[in-house]
């Protein structure tokens, strides 16, 4: 499925949700900011929407809403785009994750009042509660209904989980046998040159976060410590939610990719002093630039 596919269905879902209502004007950098992706992608999902009807275009205002989404109008909307039960799964996932840490959804909560909420089926609903619980940010209360968690929902959250990063990641390369396998470090090497080609205002925000947990846990996998293994990925996991906001401004990204391939190339040359010390200063500058950009994590 084409990135403009899956944005489309997301404008769609989200109109769907709001009820916004014939004619609402839908601004491309509002969607930008409320999708967590750049305006690039969001014109072309609203010129393709644009064409099946869905919305109007006004010459130097931009495009509206042209009729209201019911049921019926969404799931037609959905079979034009090809989309299937995965892709539902992920958007409704986001959905659910950016209603969470704007506070409009009650710590504790049921499964009919979130099918009801985001027109999911049972499968679906359990596909999406069950990424959710496996990166520990809800849990199934004893008997009935579910409970988000508290943990990482606020900014300091956020900086706190790369505190510990900041113990823990630099040690790890300095481990005794450490070795970063040369397949791994070419793979690592050529996302992030990806990236800076391009990738980084195109990629989805579930990409992009990917890309960096992949690129960390890899480097601390090389370690061969399972502690430290073990960990890396325990606070990966549960720091997903606000890392998914914190994308909204990817103007840092294109250093961070730099800075990615500085690490590997030190790797490579075994420099693993040198390398364990610029880490150090790469997770100290993201702390830095996550405190500048703190408004953005805000609900």
């Amino acid at each position: 499925m084409s990135a403009e596919a899956a944005i489309s269905r997301q404008i769609v879902e989200l109109a769907r949700q709001q009820d916004w209502a014939a004619g609402t004007h839908l601004p491309a950098q509002m969607l930008a900011d409320r999708l967590r992706v750049s305006r690039q992608p969001v014109n072309a999902a609203l010129a393709a929407l644009a064409q099946q009807g869905v919305l109007t275009r006004q010459p130097n205002r931009g495009y509206f809403l042209a009729r209201p989404l019911t049921e019926e109008a969404l799931a037609e909307i959905v079979g034009k785009l090809g989309l299937d039960e995965a892709d539902i799964v992920t958007s409704s996932y986001f959905r659910i994750a950016d209603d969470l840490l704007r506070g409009a959804l009650p710590q504790a909560f049921s499964e009919q009042m979130m099918r009801k909420r985001y027109g999911l089926t049972a499968a679906q609903l359990n596909a999406v509660l069950g990424r959710i619980a496996s990166e520990g940010w809800a849990e199934r209360k004893p008997g009935y209904g579910w409970t988000f968690s508290s943990m990482l929902t606020t900014p300091d959250s956020l900086l706190q989980s790369y505190r510990l990063r900041l113990a823990l990641e630099p040690a790890a390369l300095l481990e005794p046998g450490y070795r970063l396998d040369a397949a791994v470090l070419a793979q690592c090497r050529a996302t992030e040159r990806q990236l800076l080609d391009g990738g980084i205002m195109t990629a989805s925000a579930d990409a992009l976060h990917d890309r960096g947990v992949r690129f960390h846990e890899s480097l601390v996998e090389a370690s061969g410590n399972a502690f430290f293994i073990d960990a890396i990925r325990r606070v990966n996991r549960v720091r997903r939610l606000l890392s998914y906001r914190s994308m909204r401004q990817r103007e840092r990204y294109p250093e961070h990719c730099r800075q990615h391939l500085h690490l590997l190339d030190l790797l490579e040359q075994r420099r693993n002093a040198e390398a364990a010390a610029f880490l150090r200063e790469h997770l100290d500058h993201t702390m830095q630039s996550l405190s500048r950009i703190e408004n953005i994590l805000q609900p």
